[in-house]
Parts: C-alpha cells; sequence; structure tokens
C-alpha cells in the first residue's frame, strides 16, 4: 500500500534513490511494438511544445509513429486546473486517433502539475499508463515567488493547489509513475520537491532544468519506463 509522504520527508528518499533503468540514448531500431502507447509531451511555465522537439526525434528514431507523438502546446499564465480540463480533451483525441486505449504522458517542470490534476481530480488515472515528471515543482519552488500569473501562484511552496493535489495519494490509481530530479536544477527549489510517494524517482546526472529533456541518459530511461 502507498503511503502518503510529505515533503519534509523527501530529502531522505531523495538522497536514497537510485536509477533503475539501463543509461543509453536512441538506439536507431524500432523499440516500439503492440503495447507502446501514444504519448502526449506537456511543457512547463513560459514554454511550448516546440522543447520536446529533441526527445520526440529520439522516439522516431527508436520507431515511434509520429502519429503517437503529440507536442502540445497551451497557455502557461492559466491556472493549472484549467489546463488540466485541456489535457482531458487532448488525451481523448489523441486516442480517438491512434485507436489506443491508453496513453503515456511525459511532462517537464510545470506540466506536471496540471498532468497530475487530470490523473486525479478529472479521471485521468484510467486512461494514463505510465506518466513521467523531468524537474516537476511537485512540492513547491521558491523559484515561482518571482512570478505573478495563476500557474506562477500554485507553484510556490504551501499554495492551496500544491495542498490539495498532493492530499491524500500522490500517485493515484494504476498509472507507472516515475520522476526524474537534477542536483544542478537551478529552478526547482528544493531538489525534493520532485520525487512523489509511490513514484519511481530517479536522480540524473548534473545537468540544469531545460536539459532534462534533452539529456540522451535521460531520454534513455524514459523509454524504457514508458515501454516497460
Amino acid at each position: 500500500m502507498k503511503k502518503s509522504l510529505f515533503p519534509a520527508a523527501l530529502v531522505s528518499l531523495l538522497l536514497t534513490s537510485a536509477a533503475v533503468y539501463p543509461t543509453h540514448a536512441a538506439t536507431g531500431t524500432s523499440t516500439f511494438g503492440p503495447a507502446s502507447n501514444p504519448i502526449l509531451f506537456v511543457h512547463g511555465y513560459n514554454s511550448s511544445g516546440s522543447y520536446w522537439n529533441a526527445m520526440a526525434d529520439d522516439f522516431r528514431a527508436d520507431g515511434w509513429p509520429s502519429t503517437h507523438l503529440r507536442q502540445w502546446s497551451y497557455d502557461t499564465r492559466q491556472s493549472n486546473a484549467t489546463t488540466a480540463q485541456q489535457i482531458a480533451t487532448e488525451v481523448d483525441r489523441l486516442l480517438a486517433a491512434t485507436g489506443a486505449t491508453k496513453v503515456d504522458v511525459v511532462t517537464h517542470s510545470m506540466g506536471g502539475l496540471s498532468s497530475r490534476y487530470y490523473a486525479k481530480n478529472l479521471g485521468g488515472s484510467q486512461k494514463i499508463d505510465a506518466w513521467v515528471s523531468l524537474g516537476g515543482p511537485n512540492h513547491g519552488t521558491e523559484w515561482a515567488n518571482g512570478c505573478y500569473d495563476a500557474s506562477c501562484v500554485e507553484m510556490r511552496i504551501g499554495s492551496v493547489f500544491l495542498g490539495e493535489l498532493n492530499s491524500g495519494d500522490e500517485t493515484p490509481g494504476s498509472p507507472r509513475y516515475a520522476t526524474w530530479w537534477s542536483p544542478c536544477d537551478a529552478v526547482i527549489n528544493p531538489d525534493s520537491s520532485v520525487a512523489l510517494s509511490g513514484a519511481t524517482n530517479t536522480k540524473s546526472a548534473c545537468l540544469g532544468h531545460n536539459a532534462l529533456g534533452t539529456d540522451p541518459t535521460v531520454y534513455g530511461q524514459v523509454r524504457d519506463h514508458v515501454n516497460s
């Protein structure tokens, strides 16, 4: 049974977590199979779907068809709850377009919050197979104290939004949750914010916040997670 884990306890979890995936980049040979799901990519604050160009190219090199790779863009100033409603629409469109029964959701930074809201509150946990957070402010970040959009206020440590999102089970339902955090991420402070109770939490090499989405080793680990 999963146990609720408060942010203060995450430090010890982070110090002991280790990568459980092989460390390799795109193979250039197909690893896409009948059990592989379409992927919805959800970018972070002040970004766009183009953030995922490198990772999407790697997935294509490993056999994923472009129809199964959705690099979606949204208004990052709005509440993450509003974005979650839009994610629900995007997931349904991707399932209808591909004939799949479930999707994998790969997120960077703030994208982890709206997709978690979707999974917890909008029935998304029934439609997600694997969920990935790269450098997500899952328990808030001091960085958000310097911006004032609705989404930024929600990313602040101790926000009402995060309190409700993290209440009870942090990884609800059947999705296979996984997070990646970097000890050199200057945007997510503290580093302990990223890890979730009930998820596989992996420490990356010393990478900047945006480099988490382009690093070959992280890509290989993400691919193996969604394809396992």
